[in-house]
């Protein structure tokens, strides 16, 4: 059980748990939110390059040139 606040080291308040405080809180889920915990990965292989490339059905701009 860690005693200190992973954002700044302060003792951990049992209400914020495992924060110290509701702004650390909010600055690890900022942290979330702005892919802050990204984490690095490796070359996309070529199946997973074809699935974002594929143009989803019902998305295509072309189809309103009726």
């Amino acid at each position: 059980m860690p005693t200190a606040c992973p954002i700044c080291g302060k003792p951990v308040s049992p209400t914020h748990k495992p924060f110290c405080s509701r702004g650390c809180v909010d600055r690890d889920l900022l942290q979330w939110l702005g892919e802050g915990y990204r984490l690095p990965a490796g070359p996309a292989t070529d199946d997973e390059q074809a699935s974002k490339d594929s143009i989803k059905p019902g998305l295509d701009s072309d189809a309103d040139d009726d």
